[in-house]
């Protein structure tokens, strides 16, 4: 397994990572830990949570189960020093987690004591921000400017970047964290987070974990450009591209457990172009006689400014054919196919 550092951290990790989303709703606890058991073997060292999971669906119910899972196999096996642990601090808007208020100084000790107590651990490896107050373009949001017109000014966007870097440093000081990361951010949020470390102190941030995949390349060019040179490295999340890399859904199929059968039209991520794009990219797979989804997920690790890529399993046997990936290399014919393709069907969804 490929080892890669997260930015300047100090922190290496494995190529890809193991995502945990679903442990507690479509995964359950004994399934789960035979995953954490298996991706352990595989060589895979870094795990991503968040206080929020599980997904698939959210509801007040289960929130902070996944953490809780995790706790138990630390608590079970004693083996949490095997494992680069990383969780995050849901952001404005949250009805679930502090009554949707959004992430300040006053906001981040006591997300931090309730993951650190769910996990049964003293520290928190990558402690990242999961979505910024002010907005964002994630999650097909990307359309219009219209998630930034939020009322937050540009004084109150840096004013609460100090504050909650001083909180950050407080916890690095306290060791309850070791480096900190953004997700669901863009190329000027990031250089404030930045920016403002240098200023006033407080950790600097490592990574950015944002949707990734060869139907999503947003962060392909000023983001890239900005991590590449800062040294910040990527965390892409959803590399198939919320299951539409596998075909599975091709021809209108609708598998019994999956996201579509689950959340209907995939979250409302679903469009016309996506179907056309999908078999694309599958023809490039069976021109090259390789798996659709280790081609996709091996693309996704294997892009110049990628720490890891994020990936989940429903069963361990999708979890066991997944980590195949990281032993392929693919010949530079296979990356400029899924060029060529990315050309003719940009963003498809």
């Amino acid at each position: 397994m490929k080892m890669n550092p997260l930015g300047r951290s100090g922190l290496m990790v494995s190529e890809l990572c193991l995502g945990t989303m679903t442990f507690g709703t479509q995964t359950s606890q004994e399934d789960a830990h035979a995953q954490i058991d298996f991706a352990l073997e595989a060589g895979i060292n870094f795990m991503d949570a968040a206080e929020m999971y599980p997904v698939n669906p959210i509801s007040a119910e289960t929130i902070g189960l996944t953490e809780e899972i995790l706790g138990n196999w630390f608590a079970r096996t004693g083996r949490r020093s095997d494992w680069v642990l990383a969780t995050k601090h849901s952001g404005e808007g949250f009805a679930h987690a502090r009554d949707g208020a959004p992430m300040s100084s006053d906001t981040i000790r006591d997300a931090v004591e309730g993951s650190l107590k769910r996990l049964k651990t003293d520290v928190i490896d990558l402690y990242q921000l999961h979505w910024p107050n002010r907005g964002s373009m994630a999650f097909r949001q990307n359309w219009s400017f219209a998630p930034w017109n939020s009322g937050w000014s540009r004084e109150e966007v840096v004013q609460n970047i100090e504050d909650c870097l001083g909180a950050l440093q407080d916890e690095v000081a306290r060791g309850t964290i070791r480096a900190f990361g953004l997700s669901n951010e863009g190329a000027w949020g990031t250089q404030q987070w930045l920016d403002a470390s240098e200023r006033v102190g407080g950790p600097r941030v490592a990574t950015i974990q944002n949707e990734y995949s060869l139907m999503c390349r947003l962060a392909d060019t000023d983001l890239a450009e900005l991590m590449t040179y800062e040294e910040v490295s990527l965390l892409p999340f959803s590399p198939l591209a919320t299951g539409l890399l596998t075909g599975k859904y091709q021809n209108g199929a609708v598998p019994e457990g999956s996201r579509m059968a689950i959340n209907g039209d995939l979250g409302g991520r679903k469009s016309d172009r996506a179907f056309p794009a999908v078999a694309a990219y599958l023809e490039v797979a069976q021109r090259f006689d390789l798996d659709p989804v280790l081609m996709a997920l091996n693309w996704s690790a294997r892009r110049p400014f990628v720490g890891s890529s994020i990936f989940g399993a429903t069963t361990l046997d999708q979890l066991k054919h997944m980590v195949k990936a990281a032993d392929m290399e693919m010949p530079q014919e296979v990356w400029q196919a899924l060029d060529d393709v990315h050309r003719a069907h940009p963003m498809p969804y």
